[in-house]
């Protein structure tokens, strides 16, 4: 990676950061339904009006649409919806903290389903120590009680379930643009969360305030529309394996912000799980698992190997 992608990487993890910090204040005057109903449908007008202007194809037919709302559903409206109501009961740093298990499950679920995945070495133990962290944030409370509070870090874990799952599925989308595949995406999500938003929350009767607003136009333009063009742009430069290094950082700028402007401080199990769980992350990159490798097997090839003589030495 050169400066240009690691300056886009640290602007997309501040923006992916940003997120929870947005809904978190939104979440002070605006029902959680509705803020992910705000964010979704506005970013994919956004998305759709920049693809018409690109003069990107835009197909549709019954089979695309029911493979959209599939995406839709496990990509944005449940994940969206799952961390939202989660933030209602629990900081917004911590929330960013148990996301970044969705490394995790997207390896789980890839060796369950038999995506390629093979059981190797670091990714077991990188599992193994993602659940430990996991365990370590909630805590044994939960095994005694069930309170709101456990409730929202389950609820934030369940996000990252679903998350696990849409990287899997959304690779059956590779014929599309990027652009035009998050645009419906987007616009699926509306679909399902319209109806729900509608009937649980009446969003008419609902007065933000000019932070609500704020809030939720930087939500859906900013961390939505602006991150998923940036996103895209980065994956083709940089790829896959290094973009995920922003698994890494959005929880840094997520907890930065919380405790900045939300006045929020989390616990040291917090600090605890999360090194834990980036630990397990770590292993399953496998960038310092294979410097590592290398360096032990040059090493190794050293000694079996001894210096040749200097020819003066005779």
């Amino acid at each position: 990676m050169n400066a240009r992608d690691w300056t886009l990487l640290l602007l997309l993890s501040g923006v992916w950061g940003g997120s929870f910090f947005f809904a978190e204040v939104a979440l002070a005057s605006v029902p959680p339904f509705t803020v992910v109903l705000t964010r979704v449908g506005l970013a994919a007008v956004i998305l759709l009006i920049i693809a018409r202007l690109r003069g990107s194809v835009l197909p549709f037919s019954g089979v695309i649409a029911r493979r959209y709302l599939l995406l839709g559903a496990i990509s944005n409206a449940l994940p969206f919806s799952f961390i939202v109501w989660g933030q209602t009961q629990i900081p917004s740093g911590l929330a960013s903290i148990i996301n970044a298990m969705t490394p995790i499950w997207a390896v789980l679920v890839g060796l369950l389903i038999r995506s390629g995945e093979r059981f190797t070495a670091p990714k077991v133990i990188g599992i193994l120590l993602g659940f430990a962290g996991v365990t370590v944030l909630i805590g044994p409370d939960l095994l005694k009680r069930l309170d709101p509070f456990s409730l929202g870090q389950l609820s934030v874990l369940a996000a990252t379930l679903c998350y696990g799952f849409a990287v899997h599925y959304g690779r059956r989308f590779g014929g599309t643009t990027p652009l035009v595949n998050a645009a419906y995406m987007l616009s699926a999500a509306t679909v399902w969360l319209l109806p729900v938003a509608l009937i649980v929350e009446q969003p008419w009767t609902v007065s933000p305030g000019f932070f609500g607003w704020a809030s939720l136009i930087g939500l859906a333009t900013i961390c939505t529309a602006f991150a998923y063009l940036l996103y895209f742009r980065l994956l083709a430069s940089a790829g896959a394996t290094n973009i995920s290094l922003v698994t890494f950082l959005v929880p840094v700028s997520a907890i930065s912000l919380g405790a900045l402007f939300l006045g929020e401080r989390l616990g040291p199990n917090a600090f605890i799980g999360m090194g834990i769980l980036f630990s397990g992350l770590a292993m399953i990159d496998g960038r310092l698992w294979r410097r590592f490798s290398q360096k032990t097997d040059r090493a190794a090839a050293q000694i079996k190997t001894p210096p040749r003589p200097d020819p003066k030495d005779r």
